[in-house]
């Protein structure tokens, strides 16, 4: 699934191009990736529509479009929006595409049809696809290692399952929290509320720095991730831990080990994270 620096990056890519478009016409190939309105009403109120701003919050991509409305998309698993010059050549499983006056577009393609696109009235929307109910952003300035250390105070679940916790933090999933534990030595299993203010300060600063390298890197592709553009990534050529379970740490040279907490995979360093 993108993560925060992944959503982040198709951002980037995608603003300069879309920043003051007007949206000419709607295409809904497969109904059910739209989940508010339907279909038909979702292409109508979109035609003629002019895209005022693109933003990110958390993994979602919120299209302002003027003072009122907002388009918003989770690309969930295999989510993928990308521009199109002309919007003829329809790549595999394109479910809807956003045509702009003046020709080119957007063309949202999803292998797995996972990814869900809302529109309607701003404040409606955000809470209908429950950006109201999203934690603070760990790259937000305001967001600092007191915030990170009230999020983990009297909470028992290991501190992998609260970065996770997109009620509490907005953004990380497995790929970053893996790796910014990694960077930060804290074993993925330790309770949050055990975690001392030196580690606790430590965290906070393998949590900026592995989502900005995330950035940097155009993000993280295995298979389905892509920008803007269609480009993969790099950031995987990064990786220290995520993926790597059974090969040996790159700092260290013990065996990575991998292990579940709360249903999702783990991968540490036993030497590393004690």
């Amino acid at each position: 699934m993108p993560e925060l620096p992944e959503v982040e990056t198709i951002k980037r890519t995608l603003r300069p191009h879309v920043l003051g478009k007007t949206i000419a016409g709607v295409e809904v190939y497969h109904p059910g990736v739209i989940a508010v309105p339907d279909a038909v009403t979702f292409k109508e109120q979109l035609t003629g529509k002019v895209v005022t701003d693109l933003e990110r919050r958390g993994k979602y991509l919120l299209f302002f479009l003027g003072d009122e409305y907002c388009l918003i998309g989770h690309l969930r698993m295999t989510g993928r929006l990308m521009l199109a010059a002309d919007c003829e050549n329809i790549p595999p499983h394109t479910h809807v595409i956003f045509f702009f006056a003046g020709g080119g577009g957007l063309q949202w393609v999803d292998s797995r049809r996972f990814g869900r696109l809302y529109f309607g009235k701003k404040e409606e929307i955000v809470a209908l696809a429950g950006l109201d109910k999203l934690g603070p952003e760990p790259l937000d300035p305001t967001f600092d290692v007191e915030a990170l250390a009230a999020i983990c105070a009297g909470r028992k679940r290991s501190i992998k399952q609260v970065l996770l916790d997109q009620h509490l933090l907005a953004g990380i999933g497995n790929i970053y929290a893996d790796e910014m534990l990694f960077l930060a030595g804290i074993h993925p299993a330790r309770p949050a509320a055990d975690l001392s203010g030196e580690e606790l300060t430590r965290l906070y600063h393998a949590m900026q720095d592995v989502l900005k390298q995330g950035i940097t890197n155009g993000g993280t592709s295995f298979r389905d991730y892509v920008d803007g553009y269609g480009r993969q990534g790099k950031n995987q050529h990064h990786l220290q831990v995520y993926g790597r379970a059974g090969l040996p740490c790159r700092r260290c040279g013990r065996i990575l080990t991998k292990l579940k907490l709360g249903g999702r995979t783990a991968v540490f360093c036993p030497a590393c994270q004690p």
